[in-house]
């Protein structure tokens, strides 16, 4: 499968020194059952950095969603200088890539790590937050639909979710209830939160619609290689 259009410029800061390199390891292919085409997209995914800001592919997709939420065209070091997008009140989970250096930029900017912030169960009121972002993550929760209702939950009327998780697009969406161990991160990784939960496929925008929202979108920053989700409130 040929990457459409391959991102040449970095979407987070604009530089276009870009440096890609491999970053899948043998034992998580072989538990991943991923075919050629599919390691060259995700080690696309995962390796392609800017030198200049650290973003990888997958950040990309996540800053150009977020962007595009707002109606923004230029990079996302531009967005969140703007004036109009100061007040918003964002809460990061975990963090996502590198997007904090720019998210921190913002007042109303909110991390919440793992293990203190729990994300089936949130600990802010109904309507706290205008944006909520992760990346990465939902795929290393045991129940991610009651994870993303939690997202809906928090979000103001007409707030977005914006997130990314790692797509087999040719694939559906499978639980890795009885399998072994499978961790993301690196080889030598094997804490308890890098432990996959969730393979997701094609049909990952299901989540979405099941947590409560009434509007999923899919950004292709580069397809396959870079998809982010976006769920309307």
């Amino acid at each position: 499968m040929t990457a459409a259009s391959p991102i040449k410029t970095c979407t987070c800061c604009g530089s276009d020194d870009l440096i890609a390199t491999k970053v899948l390891w043998q034992a998580l292919v072989q538990e991943w059952r991923l075919a050629a085409y599919e390691v060259q997209y995700i080690d696309r995914q995962q390796g392609l950095q800017c030198r200049r800001c650290g973003s990888n592919l997958r950040t990309m997709a996540l800053a150009l969603a977020i962007c595009r939420c707002y109606g923004h065209d230029g990079t996302f070091a531009q967005f969140v200088k703007e004036f109009r997008n100061r007040g918003l009140r964002i809460l990061e989970i975990n963090e996502a890539g590198c997007l904090t250096q720019f998210l921190s930029k913002l007042p109303g900017h909110v991390v919440g790590r793992y293990p203190q912030l729990d994300m089936t169960r949130m600990p802010y009121p109904e309507g706290s937050y205008d944006l909520v972002v992760h990346s990465d993550t939902l795929e290393h929760v045991a129940h991610p639909v009651r994870a993303l209702t939690e997202c809906y939950r928090v979000l103001s009327p007409g707030g977005y979710c914006t997130f990314t998780i790692p797509v087999i697009v040719d694939r559906m969406t499978c639980s890795r209830a009885g399998l072994p161990p499978s961790y993301h991160g690196n080889s030598e990784e094997r804490a308890c939160d890098f432990v996959v939960q969730t393979e997701y496929g094609c049909d990952a925008w299901k989540h979405l619609i099941l947590a409560g929202f009434k509007e999923c979108r899919l950004i292709a920053a580069e397809f396959p290689a870079a998809l982010a989700f976006v769920g309307a409130r």
